[in-house]
C-alpha cells in the first residue's frame, strides 16, 4: 500500500514539474493574476511567447487545475482564463519566492559593500 501511495506522490510531483518546469508557466500565471484573461491579450503581454507555446501552457495549467477556462457562446467565440483557488495559492507562493529573492539580493549587496 505504501508503495502505491509513494508512486502517486511522485506522479503528482512530476506533473507539477512538467507544468512549472516550462519557463513560460509562471509568466502566464502572473499575467492572469494581473487580470489579463484572454489568449490574445496574454500573447501581447508576455514578451517572446509564441501562440503555440501559450496554447500549450494554458492547456497544461488548466489540466493541472490552476486555471479555469470559460468559453462564451458568441460569434466569434470568446475564451477567458481565471485562476482557480489552487492557482491563486501558487501565485501567492511565487510572490513569496520573489520577495525572498529581493531580500537575498539586498543582503548580497550589503555584504559586498563591507
Amino acid at each position: 500500500m505504501k508503495k502505491k501511495s509513494a508512486q502517486a506522490g511522485r506522479s503528482s510531483y512530476r506533473k507539477l514539474e512538467e507544468v512549472l518546469g516550462c519557463k513560460w508557466s509562471v509568466s502566464v500565471l502572473l499575467a492572469i493574476q494581473r487580470g489579463i484573461a484572454r489568449p490574445g491579450a496574454l500573447e501581447r503581454d508576455i514578451d517572446g511567447i509564441s501562440t503555440k507555446v501559450l496554447s500549450e501552457r494554458l492547456r497544461k495549467l488548466t489540466e493541472y487545475g490552476l486555471l479555469d477556462r470559460t468559453v462564451f457562446a458568441e460569434i466569434p467565440p470568446r475564451t477567458e482564463y481565471a485562476l482557480t483557488q489552487a492557482g491563486r495559492a501558487l501565485t501567492d507562493i511565487i510572490g513569496q519566492v520573489h520577495q525572498l529573492d529581493e531580500k537575498l539580493k539586498k543582503a548580497s549587496v550589503r555584504s559586498s559593500e563591507t
